[in-house]
Parts: structure tokens; C-alpha cells; sequence
């Protein structure tokens, strides 16, 4: 690959590896294609893979590269220097559109440190939802324990596969566009059915399922082989009733050519901003994923619209988005935040 091509914004496919679960509508809405049942993902600009996979999940560019041999190839020109010097040749995001055809089980992600100790990896799964759309009366997500739950009472749950008891645990959040939901490791979660959002995270496929009957084949996928004697150490089950604010913002009122979506507390695991385009915007340089809602316009010379899904190389330098628009920028950790790990 040239670096002529190598520094330039570049427009991706669609890429929906098979899931457990239905959906997918929305995407094909958006990007203006097809979808099965189960194609509920596009993971954009991904470097990972799905759990237990060897390739799937990896995104694939234009010219038949994998976007993370790619990287690997040249981590400075994709990544800039400074993030290289903290991850080495590690994106350190994932980004989705995820299009819930259906609710999703009761689960949560491990944290660096459990991550760390158990499954080799330096990263958790923290993670951030920007709701894009809904459909249906109510469309809601769950997020975190109403009240301190005891350990033994979320094992007791998980072994008699008690759905009820799990989801009434759960704080329910009625959701619309602009809405956004901060994820952090260890909250157990669920996306109701309705809800289509771009999805921010750390890049692992890491899940500890809590209700895994009627989703998974198996309870050893929903406890990443450790047995749920161990796993179920990552839940955080502490109360978060009081607290909701800390995790759940409305940002659709919110109209400036740059809009913050996640706030402080997201920046050790990514950067999430909506572009209000009319006329022209400068980009600082950064490797970043632009996912259009709305409009059309150029991000330098690459043409995009409504549906498209960019990916941009760091040193691509500052580059104007003109036109007429609305989009999804999403950029790895605030590197400032973030501590000294040897890549």
C-alpha cells in the first residue's frame, strides 16, 4: 500500500460478523443495504476479533488489507507517535453500530485488571452507547444494580438462570436520539429491543453472561471458560439508583459544530464528539472513525454521506469535513489519562 493511500481518510464496508442475536434493520436503513436476521453489528474499523475467533470481526479495507496489519505495518503513520509510545500498535477502540433486533441478556465486561489477571490481555471492556435511533413504544436499556446486590444472591441467579430476578435488578432507562450511556467495566447491562445506537469500547469482545439461557449455546461462553465462580468476581454489584446521572446524559439539544458526548470519565477508554457540519469544519490529526447520520459532504477528498463509515489515519494531518451534515467522530483514550503500559 502506497503511503499516498496509506494517509488518507478511506470509506469501509459494511462489516456484520453472525451473532446470537436478531437485528440489523437499522444498519441496512443507514448504510443503505441488506442485512439477515442476525447481522445486528457492524464493527468499524475493528482490529479485534470476535471471542474465540481468529479472524472474524476483522475489518478488511479496500485494497484486500486488514486494517490491523495494516496498522501493525505502520502503527506511527495510523496512530501518531505519542499513542504509539502508550499502546504500541493497538487502536485501543472498537466501534459499533449495533441495531438490537431483540433484547440483549443481562451482562457486564471485566475491567484492565481483571483482564489483566485472567484472560492476558491489557484491556477490559469498557464501553459507551450513542443512541442514533429507536423504534417501538418504549425502547429501553437496563444499566447497573437498582441496590447493592450480595454476591451469593448474583450467583444464586446465574446457576437457576433466574431471568426475572436479574432484570428487575436492573435499572430501566426509557431512551431516545441523543441520548448517551457510559458503560464502565463490571456494570451489568442490557439493550432492549428498538434501540440502534454507534457504540464506543475498549477492543476486546470480552462478556460475563449472566442470562445466558435461550442466548448462548452454552454457560461456558458466558463465563470466557474461567467458570462463573471466578467470573462473576468482575460484576461491580454495587447500587447505582442515586447515581444514574454519572452515566446517562441527553445530548440532542445540545447544536455546536463539536459536541463532547461521553465527558471526563470516558477519556481513559475513548472520545466520542457530534460533528454539526454546515459550511466547513477543521479535524485535528488524529486516527479516528466517522460514522454519518445525516447529510453529505468531503472529509478532505473522500466523499461521504448518510450511512457512510470512514476510518482515518493519523497522518492525514488536519483535514476539512465540508458540506452539509451531521456524523459520529470516535477517537482512542485521552492519552493524558491514560497510564504507562509497555506496548
Amino acid at each position: 500500500m502506497s503511503s499516498g493511500v496509506l494517509h488518507q481518510p478511506v470509506n469501509l464496508p459494511a462489516n456484520q460478523p453472525k451473532q446470537f442475536y436478531r437485528g440489523g434493520e437499522a444498519i441496512a436503513a443507514l448504510r443503505g443495504g441488506t442485512t439477515g436476521d442476525f447481522g445486528p453489528e457492524d464493527w468499524v474499523a475493528s482490529t479485534t476479533t470476535l471471542y474465540g475467533r481468529s479472524d472474524a470481526g476483522l475489518t478488511t479495507l479496500p485494497n484486500g488489507v486488514l486494517l490491523r496489519d495494516a496498522v501493525e505495518a505502520d502503527p506511527t503513520g495510523w496512530l501518531g507517535p505519542e499513542h504509539v509510545a502508550k499502546f504500541g500498535a493497538d487502536t485501543a477502540l472498537l466501534v459499533k453500530l449495533l441495531d438490537a433486533g431483540q433484547r440483549l441478556p443481562v451482562h457486564c465486561h471485566p475491567s484492565n485488571a481483571f483482564a489483566s489477571s485472567h484472560l492476558n490481555c491489557r484491556h477490559g471492556k469498557t464501553e459507551a452507547w450513542i443512541v442514533v435511533g429507536t423504534t417501538g413504544a418504549d425502547p429501553t436499556v437496563y444499566i447497573g444494580f437498582r441496590d447493592a446486590v450480595p454476591a451469593a444472591t448474583v450467583a444464586e441467579w446465574v446457576a437457576e438462570q433466574n431471568t426475572r430476578a436479574m432484570l428487575d435488578s436492573l435499572n430501566p432507562i426509557c431512551v431516545r436520539p441523543g441520548d448517551t450511556v457510559f458503560v464502565p467495566a463490571g456494570v451489568p447491562h442490557a439493550i432492549g429491543e428498538g434501540v440502534f445506537i454507534v457504540e464506543l469500547q475498549q477492543p476486546t469482545d470480552f462478556s460475563v453472561t449472566l442470562e445466558w439461557q435461550g442466548f448462548l449455546a452454552n454457560a461456558d461462553i458466558g463465563h470466557l471458560g474461567l467458570g462463573y465462580d471466578v467470573a462473576l468476581d468482575c460484576v461491580d454489584r454495587h447500587g447505582w439508583s442515586g447515581r444514574l446521572d454519572q452515566l446517562v446524559r441527553q445530548t440532542s439539544d445540545k447544536w455546536a459544530p463539536s459536541v463532547d458526548l461521553l465527558g471526563h470519565d470516558a477519556d481513559p477508554f475513548f472520545q466520542a464528539d457530534r460533528l454539526h457540519v454546515e459550511g466547513s469544519l477543521a479535524l485535528e490529526p488524529s486516527f479516528a472513525v466517522l460514522v454519518v447520520l445525516e447529510g453529505s459532504g468531503q472529509l478532505g477528498e473522500l466523499e461521504v454521506r448518510k450511512g457512510s463509515t470512514v476510518v482515518v489515519p493519523h497522518a492525514a494531518g488536519e483535514l476539512g469535513l465540508t458540506g452539509d451534515l451531521v456524523a459520529i467522530r470516535c477517537r482512542p483514550p485521552v492519552l493524558s489519562t491514560v497510564e504507562d503500559v509497555s506496548p
